[in-house]
């Protein structure tokens, strides 16, 4: 194991960046707080590597780099790892020297660093890639407590990091300031409280008064400031708010659903989600767009482009819209839009599943809140008839929730799983099993909800982790039921004084035991074999059987067997041929035990037995026990195993199949990590239960089969002999009359009355949808599909089983590839939970909320009182203000954006705000491009090789983003395609190309210039038409808005909507330069140092004439050529190339180095009042070398070495150099002056 040897102290900041780092390792190195052997290394952090020939690293970098990249915290490629190095760096470097320095300009330097930070995680939730790195462990430790408010997506981004757990084991719970003011004085002590040596001195004490004295003066000061701008007058505190609501505009124009939007009327100022969804979603449907048809005769048509279809995961037709459905819609639309534009016959279907269990509870609900009814007063098939009168009535909620989000299905071809067309599909499947042998009957242990009276599948189950003893709540008792505690007792071995010791966590289950088992090489009960012990309650005597099964280290070794309420019990029952006592019926009521247990219910039961034990002293003890409790997802009730006879699919070739057609790249599942989750399911398969013990759903096609004649004997329930299947009952009677070889009228019949597992229709749903069994015509064009994508969380639920499904059923794959999107988690990685207030309605996103709104919501659940205030509390936490209105284009993006392979989604509301902000971008671009254009702009369709080196500049950008686009698509890398796009837009096309070209569209009044301009406007023309086609999968709304208002290259023929335009093609846009791009990227580096300079030196308005000092005459070429897009871009007064050493630069200029091949001079003599800076510079000067004086005769002292801490030292000396430094950067500043002087 490798040894880390950190600082004892717990606040020591150079230990936490390893400390941290080190919590993401597989293996964590062992951890001492001391010093290293001087023979190993002489400072802290030290990390000494296990088996490595005692290789020793030491400084926190190094060691943090050396844990990180072991648990995966560098970045997943070398590009990453290369951005992860340099935020290493910039917290080292410029960060951590700021937040610890002590001086007035220090504090402004770190707010101007903290800002630039806070622009860079505008769009980002972490600093490099989707997930938190050590990048993020270093800038966050490195961080001082700032001001909130100006500094949102820092305290966003920070407040993730310390809610990762990793962080929290190390650093416990830390928030952020709400004023940086309010911590000056903290520190500016720092290190002194850090690293406090001897008591302090009576001078020392008095100056430190002194030093709070001056920042309560600074305090009250700032306060004062405060309070005058809270007193100006109330007409310009008001004049905000009504600026902000501006934001907020809606589409007025008349306009009758189906009919197309207005796109005469001016375009708002600003961006509003409400005007521009309005109107488009239903002029698309009543086009035809989303139909698989659309701009053919027919879907047999051939066609070259192919084809794709894509089933809709059917959702429940009780549910109500959550983020996980608009992650799933999100994702799916972009991809079925991409296929649709790209000229392919496409077809996404929807659908929605019967929910079977669901259904009938919020029916049953209504029916005894509205009529004080239950469904067994109604009986079986009017309760149906209620079912499906609700369902008309709200049934299609889902549906409409879907619309809103953009989602382009084909509304006609909608399926319910209880349609008639997949009723008959369904009916037919279970047949054709059924009569190959494939679903049998038999009785065996379930998951049973007393609750609901029926069986529930896996995916029903929630396994709620206890820690030791707790009190549930539990449907049907008053008080709360204990479990999470290990009972032991003794049963008495028969014909002796001696017992053998159990434990169990049921012990009312006791009630039900046929055997004790122990290990077969435990010699401590070797003497017992054929013996048997005796039930305290009643004569049964039970053998004591050996097992491999059995934990021999486990308690006392022994194992109580009841094999008719424990699956691992079943399984030792079934070897040993020992007698299965059901005692539960399916209330959960105690059947087939002694009184005075019989008729209890279980939980009571629980407390009599244990008592009884008790007098018979047979209990021996009962301890805390860390356990999982299965509880029924749907009545919250506990999950019992029961014996109950169902029918089954046989899995094991079906899975053997499914198996096998990934392992041979039939079937491709992406990402492929899942696979190993595949291949373990499926080589590992169990039968499947199918049996649902409701009345709402596919009634089971199966008829238990009396025979009215003597010469048969009459079958048992459990028999699959003497049941049938059929399609009516006629045909079950003539099968039966067949099979027993009698007159069909000597046979009656009783359908089961169960109904099929909703799984098994959704399994049959890629082709029940298109009326299989039967032939038509969308079944043969459409099926198999092309796609699947869903949630990996039902990847064996549903996913597994359409493809075992298919295979049997049809022969073929239900769809060639498997893409498999992330779990949605909140911002701070915390798994959706109604409790915890995090649960977020997209439709909230979209339209916006108060926090009294959400309040609101936490009260119409069933939440008990406890939890809605902890869900308050948590939503006041992340929602303060309630959330935003960020419409539907901004949430997409955003959830596109965050969809990276393979990894949880922490998805923050500031974040889809910020995609809003770029939907403005994008709408004021657009705005004053079509200005720029004019009104009679005429659209040429080709370049026409005069092009100036901008317009070939974001020409190449605009092919790199087709091609960054395209890739993306192809792979399902959903994050390299918003990036692009959002590269493309705000900072290439909007940052630069339209700043650098201003003054082509408005100044050029000769016929050249007019050209130039023409020219421009046409490649601007180029870069808003692709740009919109390119966002518009994604963004499908706001692209439709601004693609109508655009002139047409082809105005006859041109497509109706930007949804049915080609996709930009790489073939079409080959422009890409790596030549242009690299000059430009040089072009760049000049301006942001130019830049730069001009901030340090407070030019805000004032131009000045910049030298550019170039190494070759290449150089000085390649500056010429864009010197007029660097002076526009730097707001320079001119641009002068130079080649030669300084003599050639004016006296006068500020110096900073560009690149290697360049170095900028930027006049400033007669800019700024020189002898002004020069005073500001000389006592700037005069009060480093007091710090630095000070600081010398500090470490001067004869006991400086023995008594102050080493990492004291340490600390003064990278002070000490770092004063150095700066003095040296006056000392420069001010001769550069007085030579202007």
């Amino acid at each position: 194991m490798d040894t880390l040897y950190i600082s004892s102290h717990p606040d020591d900041f150079r230990s936490l960046l390893p400390l941290i780092a080190a919590e993401f390792c597989p293996s964590p190195p062992r951890i001492v707080h001391e010093d290293p052997p001087a023979e190993v290394a002489r400072s802290r952090p030290a990390l000494v590597l296990a088996g490595a020939g005692g290789t020793v690293l030491t400084g926190a970098n190094a060691v943090s780099w050396y844990l990180a990249a072991a648990g995966k915290q560098t970045g997943s490629e070398k590009k990453q790892e290369s951005q992860v190095w340099q935020w290493l760096s910039f917290a080292e470097n410029e960060l951590t020297p700021v937040a610890c320095a002590l001086q007035q300009s220090s504090r402004a330097e770190l707010l101007r660093v903290l800002k630039a930070l806070d622009e860079t995680l505008a769009p980002r939730t972490f600093l490099v890639g989707e997930a938190v790195t050590l990048a993020d462990i270093a800038v966050s430790v490195a961080l001082e407590p700032v001001d909130r408010k100006s500094l949102v997506n820092v305290t966003r981004w920070f407040n993730t990091c310390m809610n990762q757990p990793q962080f929290l084991k190390v650093l416990g719970k830390i928030s952020l300031c709400e004023k940086m003011v309010s911590c000056l004085f903290p520190l500016n002590d720092w290190f002194d409280l850090l690293f406090s040596g001897p008591p302090k001195t009576e001078a020392q004490l008095k100056k430190e008064a002194k030093k709070r004295e001056k920042m309560e003066k600074f305090q009250q000061k700032k306060e004062m400031e405060e309070k005058k701008k809270k007193m100006q007058p109330q007409t310009e505190k008001k004049a905000k708010p009504e600026k902000k609501e501006l934001g907020v505009i809606t589409y007025n124009v008349p306009t009758p659903p189906g009919e197309k939007k207005d796109v005469l009327s001016p375009l708002p100022d600003s961006y509003s989600p409400q005007f521009v969804e309005a109107a488009w979603y239903s002029w698309w449907e009543k086009q035809g767009f989303f139909k698989p048809e659309y701009g053919r005769k027919n879907v047999s048509e051939p066609n070259p482009c192919g084809v794709f279809m894509m089933c809709i995961p059917p959702p429940n037709v009780t549910g109500s819209l959550h983020l996980g459905h608009a992650l799933t819609n999100a994702i799916q639309d972009c991809l079925t839009r991409w296929h649709r534009m790209r000229g392919e016959t496409t077809l996404w279907n929807p659908g929605c599943d019967h929910a079977g269990i669901a259904t009938q509870v919020v029916v049953e609900k209504k029916l005894m809140k509205e009529r004080k009814m239950t469904r067994h007063d109604l009986g079986r098939e009017n309760f149906i008839q209620e079912v499906w009168k609700w369902k008309n009535e709200k049934g299609d909620r889902i549906y409409h929730q879907l619309k809103k989000l953009g989602s382009s299905l084909d509304w006609d071809r909608a399926c319910f799983t209880m349609d008639d067309k997949l009723s008959f599909a369904v009916q037919e499947a279970f047949i054709r099993m059924h009569e190959e042998g494939v679903i049998y009957r038999s009785k065996r242990l379930v998951n049973w909800s007393c609750t609901l009276n029926s069986a529930i599948s896996d995916i029903e189950v929630d396994k709620k982790e206890l820690t030791g003893r707790t009190l549930l709540p539990v449907p049907g008792y008053n008080e709360k039921v204990e479990f999470g505690v290990l009972v032991s007792f003794s049963y008495k071995v028969e014909g002796s004084d001696e017992e053998v010791v159990v434990a169990t966590t049921r012990i009312e289950t006791m009630l039900g035991d046929t055997a004790v088992a122990v290990h077969p090489n435990d010699s401590r009960y070797q003497h017992l074999k054929g013996k048997m012990v005796v039930h305290p309650f009643c004569d049964r005597k039970m053998p004591i059987v050996f097992d491999d099964f059995v934990d021999m280290s486990f308690g006392t070794g022994a194992v109580k067997i009841t094999p008719a309420h424990d699956h691992n019990d079943y399984e030792v029952g079934e070897r040993h041929k020992l007698t299965f006592i059901n005692i539960l019926d399916e209330n959960g009521l105690l059947i087939n035990v002694p009184p005075p247990f019989l008729g209890m219910k279980r939980f009571e039961a629980r407390k009599a037995v244990l008592q009884a034990l008790k007098d018979l002293g047979q209990f021996k003890d009962v301890k805390d026990n860390p356990m999982v409790v299965p509880v029924c997802s749907r009545s919250k009730d506990i999950v019992e195993p029961l014996l109950k006879p169902q029918w089954y699919v046989d899995c094991r070739e079906m899975g053997k199949q499914a198996a096998d057609v990934v392992r041979n790249g039939e079937l491709k599942i992406i990402p492929d990590h899942h696979l190993k989750t595949w291949f373990n399911w499926m080589d590992n398969i169990r039968d499947w239960c199918i049996s649902r013990q409701l009345w709402w759903g596919h009634r089971i096609p199966a008829y238990f089969v009396t025979v009215n004649d003597p010469s048969v004997k009459p079958g048992e329930d459990v028999d699959g002999h003497y049941w049938v299947s059929g399609r009516s009952q006629e045909e079950a009677r003539e099968k039966a009359a067949k099979r027993f070889n009698v007159t069909a009228d000597k046979i009656s019949l009783r359908q089961d009355e169960d109904v099929l597992d909703t799984w098994f229709s959704s399994g049959i749903f890629p082709f029940s949808i298109f009326g299989w069994p039967n032939e038509s015509e969308d079944l043969r064009v459409f099926y198999p599909g092309t796609l699947l994508e869903t949630g990996h969380d039902i990847l064996f639920f549903w996913v597994a089983r359409m493809v075992m499904m298919g295979l049997k059923l049809t022969g073929k794959l239900p769809f060639k590839e498997v893409y498999l999107h992330a779990v949605v988690r909140d911002a701070h990685g915390r798994k959706m939970s109604k409790s915890l207030g995090n649960v977020i309605d997209p439709l909230d996103v979209i339209t916006g909320i108060s926090l009294e709104g959400l309040y609101a919501q936490l009260m119409d659940s069933n939440l008990d009182p406890l939890e809605i205030e902890k869900a308050k509390q948590g939503q006041k936490s992340d929602y303060p203000s309630g959330i935003p209105e960020c419409g539907t284009d901004a949430l997409r993006f955003a959830l596109c954006a965050y969809t990276s392979q393979g990894r949880d989604i922490n998805l923050d509301v500031n974040r889809i705000l910020g995609y809003r902000h770029f939907c403005n971008k994008l709408w004021n671009a657009v705005k004053f491009a079509m200005r720029t254009l004019g009104e009679g702009f005429d659209v040429s369709g080709h370049l026409c090789g005069s092009e100036s080196v901008s317009d070939r500049w974001i020409l190449s950008r605009l092919s790199a983003a087709v091609a960054l686009c395209d890739s993306g698509f192809q792979a399902y890398d959903f994050p390299t395609i918003t990036t692009a796009i959002y590269n493309f837009w705000l900072y290439e096309l909007c940052d630069v190309y339209l700043v650098m070209n201003t003054f082509v569209f408005g100044l050029y009044i000769y016929s050249e210039g007019q050209k130039q301009a023409d020219i421009c406007r046409q490649t601007l023309y180029t870069c808003l038409e692709v740009g919109l086609r390119l966002l518009s999968p994604i963004m499908p709304f706001v692209t439709e808005e601004l693609f109508q208002r655009l002139p047409r290259r082809r105005a006859q023929d041109s497509p109706p909507s930007i949804c049915v335009t080609p996709y930009p093609e790489t073939s079409e846009f080959c422009w890409h330069s790596e030549d242009v791009d690299r000059q430009m990227e040089f072009v760049m580096s000049v301006v942001k140092t130019i830049r730069s300079l001009r901030a340090d030196y407070n030019l805000t308005k004032t131009r000045a004439d910049c030298y550019l000092q170039c190494i070759d005459s290449d150089t000085a070429a390649l500056v010429q050529t864009y010197s007029l897009q660097i002076q526009t871009l730097s707001y320079s007064q001119a641009i002068y190339p130079v080649v030669g050493g300084d003599s050639t630069i004016p006296q006068g200029c500020a110096v900073a180095i560009a690149s290697d091949k360049c170095t900028v001079h930027l006049m400033l003599k007669g800019l700024i009042d020189l002898e002004k800076e020069v005073t500001k510079l000389t006592a700037k000067k005069g009060e480093l070398e007091k710090q630095m004086e000070k600081m010398m005769e500090k470490t001067a002292k004869n006991d400086y070495k023995e008594k102050v801490p080493v990492k004291v030292q340490e600390a003064d000396a990278e002070k000490l150099r770092q004063n150095e430094t700066e003095l040296q950067k006056v000392k420069e500043a001010i001769e550069n002056f007085r030579k202007m002087m």
